[in-house]
């Protein structure tokens, strides 16, 4: 029986996807912030689909990639971040000629806003 995507599964039912053991998520769980399965009311830990994700992503960097463990918490780290950053806007390198034309651009526009006295 195929889970869906958005259902929970078991540390069992997770390691057995993942190819990991139980005890190996459960480590990452102490080590990795991000992965934070919640717990039924009976304790046991279920997996969402994004904590899935997250263990695909730390299995790549620390088995895939070298990582280690430190390494691969940062790097996290960053790859969050780095999608909260602002693209810089690319200058345009124009002639002296082009500049003073965009600058007296601007004064036209300051004049046309700026209140009349």
């Amino acid at each position: 029986m195929e889970k869906s995507l958005d259902a929970f599964r078991t540390i069992s039912e997770a390691a057995e996807e993942l190819d990991v053991p139980q005890h190996v998520l459960r480590f990452w769980e102490t080590e990795f912030p991000q992965l934070k399965p919640v717990k039924s009311s009976t304790g046991q830990r279920m997996y969402r689909r994004r904590d899935v994700e997250s263990v695909v992503r730390i299995k790549q960097l620390l088995y895939e990639e070298g990582y280690t463990i430190a390494g691969a918490r940062q790097h996290l780290r960053d790859e969050v971040r780095g999608d909260k950053k602002q693209v810089a806007l690319p200058f345009m390198t124009g002639s002296p000629a082009d500049l003073r034309q965009i600058r007296q651009g601007l004064q036209e526009i300051l004049t046309i806003l700026s209140p009349r006295h």
